[in-house]
């Protein structure tokens, strides 16, 4: 839905797209472009949390000499930031031939533009693989990579208003006295920091989603800061918000498992540590 709203034509509002896709697609049509993220999605996970535990270590080390020092929020944004810069690498690639497989069947009517040969409503990539490879051969390490820009100004700051929210509310929230937040208090910092992260984030999502859309039969955009202006010259200022309530609300599960997860994975390690070496 994020994606249609975004980088599609047609789509009045969030319950219009979902009548719409249901309608033409049915049930199958929410889930294009699934497998290649759901593939990818604990590597991705993986390098972003590791890459914030490690230059959180780092800084304190730098800091007080000691790497098990708890961060100050200053040092929990640098090393959000830092985790956004790297997840750049792994995010886009991904991204891309996901919302090329969901765009790949979308009308495209546009004056003045010359189409490339393959005729709009009719599939370009077989799947997830066959997009990729597709991409690198005709359009090489760039195209694979068309998009990188936006998705830097969107995951940099996006990331440092995740991690920090989070860090803060679990401070907040947990009882004075206790070592570690429990379980609800993990699930509900990490909901709200992923509304938060993503609500903000949406600006740049969009102009990210329209730029690896762009391409599938035309190329329209010449770049972030010209995809910025073609989007507000022709659709004004609300257009930066498309898909803000769908990323608002999948930002809150989604993160908050993913926050829970991640935290209980690391007790579970931390205890096993602790029993393997008394």
């Amino acid at each position: 839905l994020q994606t249609r709203l975004q980088a599609g034509q047609g789509y009045g509002n969030t319950l219009n797209c979902v009548l719409t896709v249901y309608r033409n697609e049915s049930v199958a049509g929410f889930f294009k472009g699934m497998s290649f993220p759901l593939a990818s999605i604990a590597v991705y996970s993986s390098v972003v949390f590791g890459v914030f535990s490690n230059t959180q270590r780092l800084l304190s080390q730098l800091r007080h000499g000691d790497p098990s020092q708890t961060p100050a929020l200053a040092d929990v944004a640098l090393a959000s930031m830092v985790a956004g810069f790297v997840s750049v690498g792994i995010g886009t690639p991904v991204d891309l031939v996901k919302i090329r497989l969901q765009m790949q069947m979308q009308p495209y009517i546009k004056a003045n533009i010359k189409l490339k040969p393959t005729v709009p409503g009719f599939p370009v990539y077989r799947g997830p693989i066959h997009c990729f490879r597709t991409v690198l051969q005709k359009e090489g390490i760039a195209g694979i990579y068309r998009g990188a820009g936006a998705m830097l100004l969107r995951d940099v700051p996006g990331y440092c208003l995740y991690f920090t929210p989070y860090t803060f509310f679990c401070g907040w929230i947990t009882p004075d006295g206790c070592i570690s937040p429990n379980p609800s208090s993990i699930w509900l910092a990490g909901g709200v920091a992923g509304a938060i992260s993503w609500g903000t984030a949406t600006p740049m999502d969009v102009v990210k989603s329209r730029l690896q859309a762009d391409g599938v039969y035309l190329n329209k955009y010449k770049g972030t800061l010209d995809c910025i202006l073609q989007s507000y010259q022709n659709e004004g200022l609300k257009v930066f918000f498309r898909g803000i309530t769908v990323n608002a609300v999948r930002g809150f599960p989604m993160s908050s498992a993913t926050f829970l997860g991640y935290e209980l994975s690391l007790k579970a390690m931390k205890r096993d540590q602790t029993e393997t070496n008394p």
